[in-house]
């Protein structure tokens, strides 16, 4: 190898990487754009809630849980909840079918996924929470 430099003999020059300093980038995909967003919020507006509330007889705790339902599909869900009340006096098999342990009871069946609300439903905030209808504050 007489002749020749000593660079020519080692090949190409090599690059050395940029060093990192700093964060890392955010992983692809992980920023969620105005838009993406926006068309959540469209579709989340869309859907259509089907809510089956389970009650025993004319209570008063079965009377606040009927009301406190109509309420919040009346102010937050205007047209797209399709509410059905059973009363489980009336249809026993029902609660063996479903699995009620306890009155009232609402199941929230779609959009997906499934929910239970057992016991007090005067708690709004509780249940639009659980209906994904609002975020915890």
């Amino acid at each position: 190898m007489r002749g020749k430099s000593q660079s020519a003999r080692r090949g190409p020059a090599r690059r050395t990487p940029p060093r990192r300093t700093g964060a890392r980038p955010a992983p692809r995909g992980a920023q969620t754009s105005q838009r993406q967003l926006e068309r959540a919020a469209r579709r989340q507006r869309r859907q259509r809630y089907l809510l089956r509330l389970y009650i025993t007889g004319t209570t008063p705790a079965s009377s606040r849980a009927v009301e406190s339902v109509r309420q919040i599909c009346e102010e937050h869900l205007q047209g797209r909840c399709q509410l059905e009340v059973f009363d489980i006096y009336r249809m026993p098999a029902l609660a063996k079918d479903e699995q009620i342990i306890a009155t009232p009871t609402l199941i929230k069946v779609l959009p997906a996924p499934l929910r239970r609300f057992i016991g007090d439903l005067s708690k709004v905030e509780t249940l639009l929470f659980g209906l994904d209808l609002r975020r915890k504050q």
